[in-house]
């Protein structure tokens, strides 16, 4: 392309919302941290090492007996607060600005799980609820 001999309106997007088609046969409940696989549809997170963390879902979606695609789910890019795990893989304060990683659909944990969990985003703050979750 050429560059500008006029003025322009520039398309934009604020970024706090994306959509993503969502699996055949999946079930994604409001709130749950949604993670795109590697057929780039949506899933819940889960211990698995082909995923990759993009938000909170916005509401609850149910492409249970859908194909894939079917439906779209509506998914946050903010920073939302997941449970922490425990133990060896309990994050801390300490950890801020590492990445965390998925075990479920509400929890992240420290570590890759000896490599069998994807990421899921990075930490933003811990606190005694739980560690918030950095998606932008």
């Amino acid at each position: 392309m050429t560059a500008l001999a006029v003025d322009r309106r520039t398309p934009e997007r604020s970024g706090d919302r994306r959509e993503f088609s969502v699996k055949a046969s999946t079930l994604i409940y409001a709130g749950a941290l949604v993670a795109i696989g590697a057929d780039d549809l949506a899933v819940p997170m889960s211990t698995a090492t082909t995923l990759q963390g993009v938000g909170r879902a916005e509401g609850r979606v149910d492409n249970s007996t859908g194909a894939d695609g079917d439906l779209t789910v509506s998914v946050g890019s903010g920073i939302y607060r997941y449970a922490n795990s425990a133990a060896a893989d309990e994050i801390t304060a300490a950890d801020i600005g590492e990445n965390c990683y998925g075990v479920d659909d509400q929890t992240v944990a420290l570590t890759n799980g000896t490599n069998t969990r994807s990421v899921a985003g990075k930490i933003y703050d811990v606190d005694a609820h739980g560690v918030w979750v950095d998606f932008r």
